[in-house]
């Protein structure tokens, strides 16, 4: 695999705080802790409910743990239904099982009050994620949107996995390109996309000073984070390796026949994967880029020009609310970097 040179591990002090119930204090600590590194990331935006998308999020699992098998730190723990995350059993076997064959279509308006508060009881929110070990970078997490008769646009469920870097050098981009294909087969997603990113601690926006010096010399690393709250609607999470698209947008750029004669790089592939979805590859496999070696991945920003009118409106408005300004102005920079 090449861009070996941007390999990212980045470790620091983080303060933490547990409660000791044997003295009834909280203790406070300062731990070295893994603060950003490179991982491979796949997401699908899914403007369904969980009842119509559930099989083909099995059918999802089913190929995320094809792909991870005899990787012995893939699979240590999970969470479901709000649980607190609990080492995967045959217990949270079920409880997954049981999240991925909803028996009934219920919508939030049917719910009295009692129930609502209890929704992830009776199944109408379903949320599950299975985690490697420690700092491994495994994961598959899935949010479905909550289901009401009218559905706001803008909301969708979220399909995430992650990989470990390692796991491609070793198994090779060809495998992960495979992998995020065989995801996608299934699932009527109206965008999504894999490629590199960085994994960054929370709170994202006050890793700045150790992000800036990464993101704006190699613009092929995402550090956008993916869940149901970000409401993506229809639109598109910017320009990464793969680039999913359905409907509406591949119908608006005329097609995929319409979308391969615009888009000019030798190196970017356009393969229809049925009549209302394609998946846009840029290369061989996910670059990071290097800005001070000239390599500013000219077949990404061919197609950001192309996807700029359905682009997301700025991921990190809520800073200017807080009062940071500055912090806001330069993400901004970046979220534009294939565009400006």
């Amino acid at each position: 695999m090449g861009n070996s040179h941007t390999r990212v591990r980045i470790t620091g002090p983080v303060q933490t705080r547990t409660w000791n119930p044997a003295e009834g204090v909280v203790v406070e600590r300062v731990e070295e802790k893994l603060l950003v590194r490179d991982f491979v990331r796949i997401v699908f935006f899914i403007p369904h409910d969980h009842f119509d998308i559930a099989a083909g999020v099995s059918h999802a699992l089913g190929s995320y743990l094809r792909a991870v098998e005899g990787h012995q730190d893939a699979i240590s723990t999970y969470t479901c239904c709000y649980w607190e995350p609990s080492t995967l059993n045959e217990r949270g076997w079920q409880l997954i099982r049981e999240a991925l064959e909803p028996q009934e279509r219920r919508y939030m308006e049917d719910y009295n009050e009692d129930e609502a508060h209890s929704l992830e009881k009776e199944g109408s929110d379903p949320y599950f994620g299975i985690y490697g070990a420690q700092d491994s970078r495994y994961r598959f997490s899935y949010h479905a949107r909550l289901p009401w008769r009218e559905t706001a646009p803008e909301l969708v469920s979220t399909l995430e996995v992650t990989l470990p870097t390692e796991y491609m050098q070793a198994n090779g981009p060809a495998q992960v390109r495979a992998l995020a294909s065989d995801m996608a087969s299934r699932l009527p997603f109206a965008s999504g996309h894999a490629g590199l990113a960085l994994d960054v601690a929370y709170p994202q926006w006050d890793r700045l000073a150790l992000l800036r010096p990464l993101i704006f010399r190699h613009p092929g690393f995402d550090i956008r984070g993916a869940n149901i709250y970000d409401q993506m609607g229809t639109r598109v999470d910017g320009v990464h390796w793969m680039n999913f698209l359905g409907p509406p947008v591949l119908h608006e750029l005329g097609g995929a026949e319409s979308l391969r004669s615009r888009l000019q790089s030798p190196s970017t592939s356009v393969e229809a994967l049925d009549g209302t979805r394609v998946v846009v590859t840029l290369g061989s496999e996910p670059e990071a880029g290097d800005l001070e070696q000239n390599q500013s991945l000219p077949a990404y920003r061919e197609l950001a020009r192309w996807l700029e009118y359905w682009q997301e409106p700025f991921a990190w408005g809520f800073l200017h609310r807080q009062g940071r300004d500055d912090d806001a102005r330069e993400l901004y920079r970046w979220w534009r970097r294939f565009l400006d």
